[in-house]
């Protein structure tokens, strides 16, 4: 079974009533990958993301999770394959109102039948994973913006999915903060097997921890590169990759 991508899309179209983002793409994430999609802006990197997760449905095509077809599942299905997935939103998405070890213990109570001790130790299981070792009782509003990200991903990791879907992680982060939290996601992919997918623009990040990788681009509508984003920059396939993966840094 293990075999079996944990993702694939299947003649994706991506489209806002009749404007079409993305037409008829289709693409393997293979396990324990860290699956980046990018691309400049406008080219529906974040809405291919929304379809992923089952936040949107597609305008045509299929996702299919662990072999199951996403798009055509019943509503009880759907559930079962979203409890295998965890979603770090851009802004981290923590309830300011919560502390750390409430927001964390939140998918916990809904999903699963533990005991509130069960829970609290899972809680601060998550939170040193992330290194935040001691936060439990810590509010959102008291935390750095980095320290939000980890605990958003403490979250993310509460039901120890399989996958674990990044919107821009290194949006609004400091250098050494977004380089702590790459780090994370390298440490959760080889430790944890959990095979991640992320939307992300920062050079740093897409070679830094992509294994795997598709370019979209909004003039074709299309996947115009796919692969590891190192040899892309080796061996670009046409001149938009280039110039994406080069924007005046030089890399080795």
């Amino acid at each position: 079974m293990k075999n079996t991508p944990p993702i694939e899309a299947q003649n994706i179209t991506v489209a806002y009533g009749s404007f079409i983002l993305l037409k008829e793409i289709s693409f393997t994430v293979n396990p324990h990958d860290i699956f980046i999609i990018m691309g400049g802006s406008g080219c529906g990197k974040s809405s291919l993301l929304r379809v992923l997760t089952g936040l949107m449905p597609p305008a045509h095509g299929d996702i299919l999770i662990d072999g199951v077809n996403f798009t055509k599942a019943s509503s009880a299905e759907k559930n079962f394959l979203m409890q295998k997935s965890g979603i770090l939103y851009q802004s981290g998405a923590l309830f300011s109102s919560m502390t750390l070890a409430e927001n964390i213990a939140l998918p916990l109570q809904q999903y699963t039948s533990y005991a509130p001790k069960t829970i609290r130790e899972l809680v601060s299981l998550k939170l040193a994973l992330v290194g935040l070792a001691g936060f439990e009782d810590f509010y959102p509003s008291e935390i750095s913006g980095g320290m939000k990200k980890r605990a958003g991903l403490a979250r993310a990791l509460a039901l120890d999915p399989e996958i674990v879907y990044f919107d821009e992680p290194s949006a609004g982060l400091d250098p050494i903060s977004s380089k702590r939290l790459d780090d994370l996601i390298i440490d959760i992919n080889q430790t944890l097997g959990t095979t991640i997918v992320v939307v992300t623009h920062e050079l740093s990040s897409i070679f830094d921890i992509g294994t795997n990788s598709i370019f979209l681009d909004s003039a074709t509508k299309n996947i115009i590169a796919r692969g590891s984003p190192k040899e892309l920059l080796k061996n670009p396939p046409n001149e938009t990759v280039y110039e994406f993966l080069t924007r005046g840094t030089h890399h080795a």
